[in-house]
């Protein structure tokens, strides 16, 4: 079965003031912290091996390895000079060990199949949206294989911060994400500006997911708002 890597260095800055004191994959929703979630949602898939690579507050993320006796710590030194590519940097040789999903960690999982009705070829998770959206999506040819990673996508599939990658092409953005590592410009990089920029050699795809199955949450505004919704249910 794949292995997991869950991206949870990250400050966390625009949910201030409530990642002052915790990092913000560990925030609680309606008592459950995010990361738990993701967690609970790939066991559910089988998944056994899972990495979580933690750098701001990182410490904290130790109270997981008591409930998750199968979870694995990695820590990333660069998390505050550089942009997540450091953290797919510093996990990169699990991601060239097997098929991995690749999550960040700050999500809310409401759909308990989400990862276990993963496809059998790489794939970004996304969601369809109409109309211009300035923020990460997919622009895609005629048999559906992602020609374009980036921000500012019009009808296009949008990111939700999930992916299914083979092995094959794990290794190879394994690969270049080490080669571009400490050339100019990288502690600004995304690990997915580094996907975009070999989607020629890549075959991935975007598999589509449904409304309402997990939710990104960056303010405290939207935090609270999900609670409204989700204590409405």
């Amino acid at each position: 079965m794949a292995k997991a890597i869950l991206m949870a260095s990250g400050m966390g800055t625009r949910m201030r003031p409530l990642t002052e004191t915790t990092p913000k994959p560990l925030i609680p929703v309606l008592g459950k912290p995010m990361i738990k979630t993701v967690i609970d949602g790939l066991i559910r898939a089988g998944v056994k091996d899972i990495y979580i690579v933690v750098g701001y507050l990182g410490d904290q993320f130790d109270t997981l390895l008591k409930e998750y006796p199968d979870l694995h710590i990695l820590k990333n030194p660069y998390y505050e000079t550089v942009n997540n590519i450091s953290s797919i940097y510093v996990a990169r040789d699990i991601l060239r060990s097997d098929d991995c999903f690749v999550c960040e960690a700050d999500l809310y999982v409401m759909d308990d199949d989400l990862f276990a009705d993963h496809p059998e070829y790489s794939a970004y998770y996304g969601i369809f949206r109409d109309g211009f959206v300035n923020d990460w999506g997919f622009e895609t040819d005629k048999d559906g294989i992602i020609t374009r990673v980036g921000k500012g996508v019009t009808d296009c599939p949008n990111m939700v911060g999930v992916s299914y990658l083979k092995k094959n092409e794990a290794a190879m953005i394994a690969d270049a994400v080490e080669d571009r590592y400490g050339k100019d410009g990288y502690e600004d990089l995304f690990w997915d500006d580094v996907v975009d920029s070999i989607t020629d050699d890549l075959k991935l795809k975007v598999w589509p997911i449904k409304e309402g199955a997990i939710a990104e949450l960056d303010t405290v505004d939207e935090l609270h708002e999900l609670e409204r919704k989700l204590g409405e249910r």
